[in-house]
């Protein structure tokens, strides 16, 4: 079976309403619609008064599930809570827990497209660590995110036939965990705003990250074990 599928990262608070119509146009045709993080405008010590309007926008446009990235976070339980109220998909983030040991959000979602069971999960960058001297100052610590991936796509390995790993750590980080887990089947990376413009494959893993600023949008399709497809260019972009 064919699954098509849209990707974003590192838009910025730049994915505005009037960006939206293009967006849209492309949902129609696809079967999911995944985003790999800083997608909101505040920055990472900010905190919004308001939700973000990017998470409406990412609710008409029906996406399935992201990955929170740094501009996300933040050390105070309100203030997370701020960065991420008004989103209406599952936003992930494996490798964030709090110091009881509870994960203030999902590790992974399962959804079934086409025949097909896809398990999707999140990791991002570690902000503080338990090493850190702000770690006291923190409600929240931060995994390895290549480990906590590893770990989380084993265990999905055997109940799905397509693994999708939503990350935020970079495309040289991306590199490695490829390398390491020949379980995941494609990454859909942010963090260092590398305009890959076709899938990028190590291993059996595949790797797609399409720059930042709502420049790009990738387009793929995965059949019979391959993935295909680019990146878009909004119209009009700068």
């Amino acid at each position: 079976m064919k699954l098509s599928f849209l990707h974003t990262n590192d838009t910025h608070g730049c994915l505005t309403r009037a960006k939206l119509p293009f967006l849209l146009k492309l949902r129609l045709d696809v079967d999911l619609y995944f985003d790999s993080g800083d997608c909101i405008k505040t920055g990472n010590l900010g905190v919004p008064l308001k939700p973000e309007p990017v998470w409406g926008l990412l609710a008409d446009a029906r996406c399935d599930a992201s990955v929170i990235g740094n501009r996300e976070t933040h050390v105070t339980t309100s203030a997370f809570a701020a960065k991420i109220r008004g989103a209406k998909h599952s936003v992930l983030c494996a490798n964030l827990a709090t110091k009881a040991g509870k994960d203030p959000l999902p590790r992974f979602v399962i959804l079934e497209k086409q025949g097909i069971v896809i398990g999707v999960l999140g990791v991002s960058v570690p902000i503080v660590t338990a090493r850190m001297a702000s770690a006291p100052l923190s409600a929240y610590l931060w995994s390895k995110p290549i480990d906590k991936a590893v770990e989380l796509a084993k265990e999905l390995r055997s109940k799905c036939g397509l693994v999708i790993a939503l990350t935020h750590i970079g495309v040289a980080q991306d590199r490695l965990l490829a390398e390491t887990c020949p379980e995941i089947d494609i990454i859909l990376g942010g963090h260092s705003h590398t305009v890959l413009r076709h899938p990028e494959m190590i291993g059996r893993t595949y790797i797609c990250q399409g720059g930042s600023h709502a420049k790009y949008i990738g387009r793929y399709e995965w059949e019979s074990g391959r993935l295909s497809g680019s990146l878009v260019e909004w119209p009009n972009s700068d």
